[in-house]
């Protein structure tokens, strides 16, 4: 078993989102409690063929437990990028996506286009184990392609079958993309039915969403993934409220652009540090994710669309704080 599923541990992960969860995301967030990260995820191809991608994949000793999540089509070369990790890396596991939606993964028949054919998922699972018996696999899909094709259950014993050591499951089809309700009768039904950790996805933004889901659902743990995303406080606050029954209260202003500041300079130092502080447009995406739920949000996002370098960001903080002060009174 996964070591962090022992002992009737609920772990709580970061759900690996392409162009936002990067090495220094991921700091943040282990910094407020998430107890298992993931990768944005690599193409096996691009693993092989240069070392471009390898910049996606970095991560510290403090991030573990810390998996790395690869994606592709053809088992030979997923196998053999598995391999290439685990020598380089030395990840606490791999996780396999089979369920990214994006037309550009599924059009190579990969991410959530395998949960069409679930026998190529269930080979490729198979070619990554066996390609790494030193480290645990795991798998991550989606309920179905679409909801006349709800595969969720079969797919999970193939991978199970296949040696796979836990299985994450978001609970939309790829058809849904992020639209609609995640369903989690099929998450629970599966989690019933597998003797691997079920992981649950989708839909858990507070507090009250992870106590309930603890209360009355089968998954042994559960990925966070666009709440965590504008909001990194959020695995802090879960954990205070399991050891306290208290909600804290939230970060203030001053700690909010406190911490957009400390990531944009970490994104200056990690998998970015051949960019420069002079031009940080480059990072306006990821800035504005943070500042979701602020007041004055859409101000301030319009804002951020207007810097250039850090000293114009570190100006905005100065002149945002005191605007909220100004506001108390």
């Amino acid at each position: 078993m996964l070591p962090w599923f022992q002992n009737g541990a609920y772990p709580l992960y970061l759900a690996p989102m392409a162009r936002f969860t990067d090495r220094a995301f991921r700091q943040l967030c282990k910094e407020q409690g998430a107890d298992v990260m993931v990768t944005e995820f690599v193409m096996a191809d691009g693993l092989l063929s240069g070392e471009h991608a390898w910049r996606t994949l970095d991560f510290t000793e403090e991030q573990r437990p810390m998996g790395v999540q690869i994606f592709g089509s053809n088992r030979e070369k997923m196998a053999e990028a598995a391999r290439r990790v685990e020598q380089r890396l030395r990840p606490d596991f791999i996780d396999i996506n089979c369920g990214c939606p994006a037309d550009k993964v599924t059009d190579q028949l990969a991410g959530s286009s395998l949960l069409r054919d679930p026998q190529r998922l269930a080979d490729i699972t198979g070619a990554v184990v066996r390609a790494v018996p030193e480290t645990p696999v795991t798998v991550k899909i989606r309920i179905g392609w679409d909801a006349d094709s709800i595969v969720a259950t079969d797919v999970g014993q193939a991978v199970q079958a296949a040696g796979a050591q836990a299985l994450a499951i978001h609970g939309r089809t790829k058809e849904q993309g992020y639209s609609g309700q995640a369903d989690w009768a099929v998450i629970d039904s599966v989690a019933a039915q597998l003797d691997i950790p079920v992981i649950g996805n989708g839909d858990v933004s507070g507090v009250r969403d992870v106590v309930r889901l603890r209360r009355e659902s089968p998954v042994r743990g559960l990925m966070i993934g666009r709440a965590a995303l504008g909001y990194p406080w959020l695995f802090s606050e879960i954990k205070h409220y399991l050891a306290t029954g208290e909600i804290p209260t939230k970060p203030t202003p001053e700690v909010r652009w406190a911490t957009i500041l400390r990531f944009a300079e970490l994104l200056l130092t990690t998998q970015y540090a051949h960019k420069t502080p002079d031009d940080i447009r480059w990072m306006r995406a990821k800035l504005k994710a943070l500042t979701k739920d602020m007041t004055g949000s859409r101000k301030v996002r319009a804002a951020l669309d207007t810097i250039v370098s850090m000293d114009d960001l570190k100006a905005l903080a100065v002149a945002q704080i005191e605007n909220q002060k100004s506001a108390a009174f």
